[in-house]
């Protein structure tokens, strides 16, 4: 399947790292969500993926459909089922993510903030913005270093 890089996508950042039986089963029922998500009746061309064992991604290519209201709650309630079951927090928008030496970590705003203050993150660390809206903004500007984030924006007073 080809998404046009205005495709819509959702990241829902977990708070720990699935296993590698979580990260399976998760995607197994994303499949079969994404495979049978539909707006007003219309099949969207969607598709679902986890990244780094702490990301789960949606992406809807709305060239063929648009997302409604409904079919957006439909993929919050998912999400919510799978919180539950799997004892994580997707939706808490205070848990930072970032990478150290090549492996993701997400702490919490305010030890986050420690670490900027001592130094531990730098401006040329990466981290992860949640809050791209397309397919071409996850391939440019999810992945960014400190520096050039909304991160060094709140965090600006200690650099």
């Amino acid at each position: 399947m080809s998404f046009s890089p205005q495709s819509r996508v959702w990241i829902y950042q977990s708070d720990r790292k699935f296993t590698s039986i979580e990260e399976t089963e998760i995607l197994n029922k994303l499949a079969a969500f994404t495979n049978q998500w539909k707006a007003h009746g219309n099949e969207l061309l969607a598709k679902a993926e986890i990244r780094y064992g702490f990301f789960i991604i949606l992406t809807v290519d709305e060239s063929q459909a648009g997302v409604t209201g409904c079919s957006i709650d439909s993929s919050v309630r998912l999400i919510k089922e799978i919180e539950q079951e799997y004892h994580v927090d997707l939706f808490n928008r205070f848990n930072i993510a970032y990478k150290v030496n090549g492996e993701v970590v997400v702490n919490n705003k305010e030890d986050f903030e420690t670490l900027v203050n001592i130094k531990q993150v730098t401006p040329e660390t990466i981290v992860f913005n949640n809050m791209v809206q397309n397919l071409a903004e996850l391939e440019s500007k999810w992945e960014v270093p400190f520096q050039n984030s909304w991160h060094s924006t709140v965090f600006a007073h200690l650099l």
